[in-house]
C-alpha cells in the first residue's frame, strides 16, 4: 500500500551556468529564519569549494534543508555546466520536482535544455523560475516563449507543459507570480512549491532501499554517502546490505556508525531517518555512488545509476622537465595513480585506464573544464604533472564509426559575425539558427563535432576581441564527418635554459605573441611564444647584449616590451598540440614540447 510523507518536499534547483541557483538558494536561506542574528553567512554559502568561489560557478551538488509552514523542504543546488552533468543525473534520483531556472535576458541556453531534458525523463514535477527579471535589457515575454518551445522541442508531455512560471530577483531576495506586483520576499515560491511539488511516496512495510547518489570525506568520519531513503527506515546501528545493482543475489553486511539529517548549511546527528528523508551515512568501508543499502534478510536492490558515457581523453604523466621538483610535493607515478584512483572512485563521470608507460594515466572524462577542474584540484594539493592534449573519443556502431556532437551557441557583437562564420566554416559546423535581438548583438546556434570545439574558444576570445561567450551541450553520438584541416599556428620554443633578457623578446615579439616576460626562467623545449605563421621555431630568449664601453646618448632607452599573454589552465588545454604538453605545478602553468631539444623534434618528424 503506498503513502506519502505530506510534511516534506525535495526539490533540486537547476539550470545553466551563471543564471543565479546559488544565488537564489542564498536568499531561501536567509528568508526561512533558520540563521541565528549573530550568525555570519558568506555570500554563495552553497559554494564551499574555493574553487567554485573563485570561477562563480557550482562545480559538486550540495543539499540543504529549509523549514517552511511545518514542512521540510530538502532542497538540492546542482552544477550548471555540461561537463558536471554526472552530477545532475545523479541528484535528480533524490528529488520530486525542480525549479528550472532561465535568466530574464539571455533565456534558455545550452545547460537549460541539457538538465531540463534529464528533469522530464525522471518524470519530475517542474516550475519555471524566471530570475534577474530587474535587467536592463531583460526581454520576459520573449524568454517565456523560449521556454515553451524548449518543453516542446523535448517532448514533454501536456501535464509537463502546464508548469507554473514566478519571476525573481535572487540578489535581492524577491519573487512574483504577477509581473504587474512587484515581489516582497520569497514567500509566492514557497508557496508555489508546497502547492505544486509532490511529496514523496512509498511502499508502507517494505524493505529498507536507500540509494548513494553523493560521497563526501571527512577526517573524522572517513568516506560518508549521501542519498535519499526510498522505502523502509534506517537507524543509526543498523547492519545493512550494501549491494550496488547489478545483481539480485551477492553484496556486503555493513554497520552504519553515524546517521546524519541536514539542517541549513549543517549536518545534524540523528537516530531514524524515514521514506523520503535526504541522509548522509558514515562508518561503511567502500561505498560507492550508486550503491543500494537494503535489508539484509529481504535485499531489494535499486536498479544501477545510468551516467552519459564520457567522449573526451588526456593523458596524465609524471612532470619530467628540467624544472620538475622545484615547486611540488607529490611527484611520482605511484602518487600520481593514486589520487588519480581516488577521484573516479567519486566521480562515475570519470574513469581511468593504465598507458604503456607506468608513468602516465590516460583520464577519460565528459569535458575539458571537467578536467581543468581536476588538474586545478590537484596542483592545489601539491601535484606536479604533465598534460597531453585532449583527443576525442570514438566508437563504432553496426560497423560505422561515431564521434560526439556539441551543440553549439555563440553569442556575439554584429560586428564579429563574419569572423565567427569564418571560423566555423572549416570545423565542419552546421548552422541551426541565427537570431539577432535587435540589441547589436547575434545569437548563432550549430551542430559541431566536438573535435571542432578544440582550440575554438581561444580562437573565438582573441579574434572577437573578447566579446563572443560560448556555450555548448553534449548533443549525442553521430556519424564521423572525416578528416578536417585548418591552419594552426606554430609556435616559439626556447632553445636553451636560462633567464629571459628584455633584448631578447623586443627582437621574438616581432615574430608573434609572447607568453613570458622578462626575468622568467626558461628550458630547452619549453613554448615561450604564439608564431604569427603555420611553422615552430626554435628561439633564443637568454640572448644578452654585448657590452662595450662605448656608449651613445640614447643607446639605453627602455626596451618596449608588449605584455605577455598569460595562459589559464583552459585556454592552455586548448591551444596545444599534439606534440604539446601542458607542465602544471603548484605555482605554474607552463607549454612544452613532448621531446625537449631541436634535435629530437627534426627526428620524429622524419618519422612521421
Amino acid at each position: 500500500m503506498k503513502k506519502t510523507r505530506e510534511n516534506l518536499k525535495n526539490v533540486a534547483i537547476i539550470a545553466h551556468v551563471d543564471h543565479g541557483k546559488t544565488t537564489l538558494v542564498d536568499a531561501m536561506l536567509h528568508q526561512s529564519g533558520i540563521f541565528s542574528d549573530h550568525e555570519r553567512i558568506a555570500e554563495r554559502a552553497m559554494d564551499t569549494m574555493d574553487l567554485e568561489r573563485e570561477k562563480g560557478i557550482t562545480i559538486m551538488a550540495k543539499n540543504t534543508a529549509i523549514p517552511y509552514k511545518d514542512t521540510t523542504i530538502n532542497i538540492v543546488d546542482t552544477p550548471g555546466h555540461a561537463d558536471f552533468g554526472g552530477e545532475v543525473q545523479r541528484i535528480l534520483k533524490m528529488v520530486d520536482g525542480c525549479l528550472l531556472l532561465v535568466d530574464a535576458s539571455e533565456g534558455p541556453l545550452p545547460q537549460t535544455r541539457y538538465v531540463l531534458s534529464n528533469a522530464l525523463a525522471n518524470g519530475l514535477a517542474i516550475i519555471v523560475v524566471i530570475n534577474k527579471i530587474d535587467r536592463t535589457d531583460a526581454r520576459i515575454e520573449e524568454v517565456l516563449d523560449e521556454v515553451l518551445e524548449l518543453f516542446l522541442d523535448l517532448d514533454a508531455s501536456e501535464e509537463q507543459c502546464e508548469y507554473p512560471v514566478v519571476y525573481t530577483i535572487a540578489k535581492t531576495g524577491t519573487a512574483t507570480l504577477d509581473m504587474a506586483e512587484q515581489g516582497k520576499d520569497l514567500r509566492p515560491l514557497f508557496d508555489l512549491l508546497l502547492e505544486k511539488i509532490p511529496s514523496p511516496v512509498y511502499e508502507e512495510n517494505h524493505p529498507l532501499q536507500l540509494q548513494i547518489t553523493s560521497l563526501d570525506y571527512s577526517d573524522y568520519l572517513g568516506r560518508i554517502g549521501i542519498g535519499r531513503v526510498t522505502n523502509g527506515v534506517i537507524n543509526s546501528g543498523d547492519t545493512v546490505l550494501m549491494t550496488d545493482g547489478t545483481e539480485e543475489e551477492g553484496g556486503i553486511k555493513a554497520k552504519v556508525s553515524e546517521l546524519f539529517g541536514f539542517t541549513g548549511l549543517k549536518r545534524v546527528p540523528i537516530k531514524t531517518a524515514h521514506p523520503g528523508d535526504i541522509v548522509a551515512i558514515a562508518g561503511i568501508n567502500g561505498i560507492k555512488l550508486g550503491d543500494t543499502l537494503t535489508d539484509v534478510e529481504t535485499p531489494k536492490p535499486l536498479p544501477a545509476l545510468k551516467i552519459d558515457e564520457p567522449s573526451l581523453e588526456m593523458v596524465f604523466s609524471v612532470n619530467t622537465s628540467p624544472f620538475a621538483g622545484l615547486e611540488g610535493t607529490f611527484l611520482t607515478s605511484r602518487q600520481l595513480h593514486d589520487r588519480l584512483y581516488k577521484e573516479i572512485q567519486g566521480n562515475p563521470s570519470l574513469q581511468m585506464e593504465e598507458t604503456e608507460s607506468s608513468n602516465s594515466f590516460r583520464i577519460i572524462g565528459r569535458g575539458e573544464l571537467q578536467m581543468a577542474i581536476l588538474i586545478e584540484t590537484m596542483r592545489r594539493e601539491g601535484f606536479e604533472m604533465v598534460i597531453s592534449k585532449p583527443t576525442v573519443r570514438t566508437r563504432r556502431e553496426n560497423g560505422q564509426l561515431m564521434e560526439p556532437f556539441e551543440h553549439l551557441v555563440i553569442d556575439c557583437p554584429e560586428t564579429y559575425l563574419g569572423t565567427v562564420t569564418q571560423l566555423l566554416g572549416p570545423r565542419k559546423a552546421k548552422m541551426l539558427k541565427m537570431v539577432n535581438h535587435a540589441s547589436g548583438w547575434v545569437r548563432l546556434e550549430y551542430e559541431i563535432p566536438l573535435r571542432g570545439l578544440m582550440g575554438l574558444r581561444v580562437a573565438l576570445i582573441v579574434d572577437s576581441r573578447g566579446t563572443a561567450i560560448v556555450n555548448s551541450v553534449f548533443l549525442g553520438w553521430r556519424p564521423h564527418t572525416g578528416e578536417f584541416h585548418r591552419a594552426v599556428n606554430g609556435v616559439l620554443v626556447a632553445d636553451r635554459t636560462g633567464r629571459a633578457t628584455a633584448y631578447s623578446l623586443e627582437n621574438l615579439q616581432e615574430r608573434g605573441v609572447l607568453f613570458i616576460s622578462p626575468g622568467n626562467q626558461v628550458y630547452s623545449g619549453r613554448v615561450v611564444g604564439e608564431n604569427s605563421r603555420t611553422r615552430d621555431i626554435w628561439v633564443n630568449p637568454t640572448k644578452e647584449k654585448k657590452l662595450t664601453n662605448m656608449r651613445a646618448a640614447a643607446s639605453d632607452d627602455a626596451y618596449q616590451i608588449h605584455p605577455a599573454r598569460i595562459m589559464s589552465l583552459e585556454m592552455a588545454l586548448e591551444f596545444i598540440e599534439g606534440d604539446e604538453l601542458v607542465e602544471v605545478t603548484p605555482k605554474s602553468i607552463r607549454l612544452r614540447k613532448r621531446l625537449l631539444t631541436e634535435l629530437e623534434n627534426k627526428q620524429a618528424m622524419r618519422k612521421t
